[in-house]
């Protein structure tokens, strides 16, 4: 079998790191990487990875056949259009969320997909590299606390002012708080509640600790509804210095014959480690360590570039999740 090969390009969010871990933790080799400038996180990244070679020209990879598969992690507002064109060049795309920031550039990466037939994956990261959802996915699809009837996520973050280029705290270029950090959550609802669309219900936005930075969000919420299911989010950049790592997230799952919650990060005060799981039903009550749980989204992703199929994240769902998250931002503004 032919070895997946994939190149990085964009530098501007550490996710690179895990984006590019994660398809060699697959069995894909990185041939390469190109970005703009020196962004900061350039370092960490060569670090990591060092016998992969710097392009100074974009077009060489973009030409090379052998690379099936790019992974974008340049400034929201770029990410877009760059995805465009590597698909137009042939290439799959996995794509740091958020993976477009306005409604028009849906509209052309959905335009971009049916007219090549290129996977354009956006690799929600809350879902995806975190043990505790595998666990938590295969007891709902086992039936474990019945049907899912409403989620409750908390993306709360660290802002490590100090460290972040001018782009993050301006809305125009990394698309504002819920178009951002939401998607993550809004993805999660569709994935557990089992449907492919939904409706936001409510949704807010506000700067309240940051006036330093007048165009940046720290805190969001929004509510959302697809049939009998509701869900809630909040995000905001509120995370302590107390805390031991850079943020609680936590997922609450409500079903008719019980609940799951997932502590993904940290159990405050609790049990060491990331990764721990609470089940509640008929039948148990139980914490379950996940540290040791599979992320099949790289290898199912990779099998998806070979047999063109679409298992790691349905396309349509992709699109919808961008789709629903820029339409709470702008429904926020609004208000």
């Amino acid at each position: 079998m032919t070895t997946l090969r994939f190149a990085a390009l964009g530098m501007d969010h550490r996710h690179i790191y895990g984006m590019s871990q994660g398809m060699i933790d697959a069995g894909a080799q990185l041939a390469g990487w190109w970005t703009e400038g020196e962004p900061q996180p350039v370092a960490g990244f060569v670090k990591r990875f060092p016998d992969a070679p710097r392009h100074d020209d974009l077009d060489a990879i973009l030409d090379d056949p052998s690379i099936a598969l790019v992974l974008i992690a340049c400034r929201p507002d770029k990410r877009a259009d760059l995805a465009i064109k590597a698909m137009r060049a042939g290439k799959d795309v996995m794509v740091d969320k958020p993976g477009c920031i306005t409604l028009d550039e849906v509209k052309r990466l959905r335009e971009t997909v049916g007219e090549t037939g290129r996977i354009w994956s956006v690799n929600f990261s809350e879902r995806f590299e975190v043990p505790a959802v595998t666990v938590a996915t295969e007891l709902v699809r086992s039936g474990a606390i019945g049907e899912v009837v409403h989620t409750t996520g908390l993306g709360p973050h660290r802002l490590n002012a100090s460290t972040r280029p001018d782009w993050f705290f301006d809305a125009s270029t990394y698309g504002g708080i819920l178009t951002d950090i939401a998607s993550h959550q809004i993805e999660q609802f569709l994935h557990f509640t089992g449907k492919e669309d939904a409706e936001i219900t409510m949704a807010t936005v506000a700067n309240h600790a940051n006036p330093d930075h007048p165009k940046f969000e720290d805190f969001g919420t929004l509510s959302l509804r697809a049939g009998a299911a509701q869900g809630f989010v909040r995000v905001d950049w509120y995370t302590a210095d107390a805390l031991p790592n850079w943020g609680d997230g936590r997922l609450f799952i409500t079903g008719t014959e019980g609940t799951i919650e997932l502590r993904k990060y940290v159990d405050v005060d609790g049990r060491a480690g990331a990764n721990h799981l609470f089940l509640v039903n008929k039948d148990e009550c139980k914490h379950v360590d996940c540290a040791d749980a599979e992320l099949p989204y790289f290898s199912d992703l990779a099998n998806d570039i070979r047999d063109r199929t679409h298992t790691a994240c349905p396309q349509e769902r992709t699109f919808r999740v961008c789709e629903l998250a820029i339409e709470a931002q702008r429904m926020a503004l609004e208000v």
